[in-house]
């Protein structure tokens, strides 16, 4: 496995910002997490895929020498919780009511369906402690403002904004220099990152990928159209997925199509 990407992104006043990504290569996705460090404590925002990259992602945390107050799961998909059963069970999980119910009711055998990554995955499943929903909360003075966003890559995702740092973390409402996880909510998806257009943020932290700028946001929305428009000239399974790799060549992470093309185009579920 190829080193994780580990950078800090925004510095303001006692506040610093990190994300930690992992590989870009082979079959990874180059998952993304991060930091918000205030004075007296850590804000972690989602917690890695595979084992190795979840205990590596705490090894950095752990290195910034303040106690980590909460961590926060964007949303359901696994590659962003199966690393808190590997490390983080001993830290306060906040997470949308609907996806602490999926974890709950069907964490593990989600794990179970994973069985060919071996000792990639966790050891157990840690199930949401904390309910987040739509409000404002400050936390170590830094305003957080969280909402719950439907029907874009996910049924229900969390995303927080820190509007005094110009940050808007958007997890997989974005994706960053990498092939998108397609869904039939296209529409609406690109509906959510028009808005996130016009907001003023300057900072946006995706769940897969390098943080990025708004040009990142307005690709994201053009890739979306593409693809819209591609389903609706009938392509379909591996020619749609070779039209995709003909027209964007410069993202990585291709390996994501074989995730969710049956989902797109078969029998099986929405997200």
């Amino acid at each position: 496995m190829s080193d994780p990407i580990v950078m800090v992104v925004k510095r303001a006043g006692n506040v610093r910002i990190h994300t930690f990504v992992a590989s870009f290569a082979y079959n990874n996705i180059a998952n993304a997490t991060h930091i918000i460090e205030t004075e007296n404590q850590l804000v972690l925002v989602d917690g890695q895929f595979l084992a190795p990259y979840a205990r590596a992602f705490r090894e950095y945390a752990d290195s910034l020498g303040k106690p980590i107050e909460r961590l926060y799961l964007s949303h359901r998909h696994p590659d962003h919780w199966f690393g808190t059963g590997a490390a983080f069970a001993d830290v306060t999980i906040h997470a949308l009511p609907e996806t602490m119910s999926f974890i709950e009711e069907h964490g593990e055998d989600s794990r179970s369906d994973h069985w060919k990554l071996g000792d990639l995955l966790p050891d157990r499943i840690v199930v949401p402690q904390k309910l987040a929903g739509p409000g404002e909360e400050m936390i170590d003075g830094v305003r957080y403002v969280f909402d719950r966003v439907t029907d874009t890559e996910i049924d229900y995702h969390l995303t927080i904004k820190l509007p005094e740092l110009g940050v808007y973390i958007a997890q997989d409402l974005l994706y960053s220099g990498t092939h998108l996880y397609l869904t039939k909510h296209m529409d609406h998806w690109i509906r959510v990152l028009q808005d996130m257009l016009v907001e003023d943020y300057e900072l946006f932290l995706p769940g897969h990928g390098l943080p990025a700028d708004k040009n990142e946001v307005a690709r994201n929305i053009e890739y979306l159209s593409a693809a819209r428009q591609a389903i609706g000239n009938g392509l379909a399974d591996d020619a749609f997925k070779d039209f995709m790799l003909q027209r964007y060549p410069e993202r990585r992470c291709p390996g994501i199509f074989d995730i969710y093309l049956p989902r797109l185009f078969g029998g099986a579920s929405d997200y």
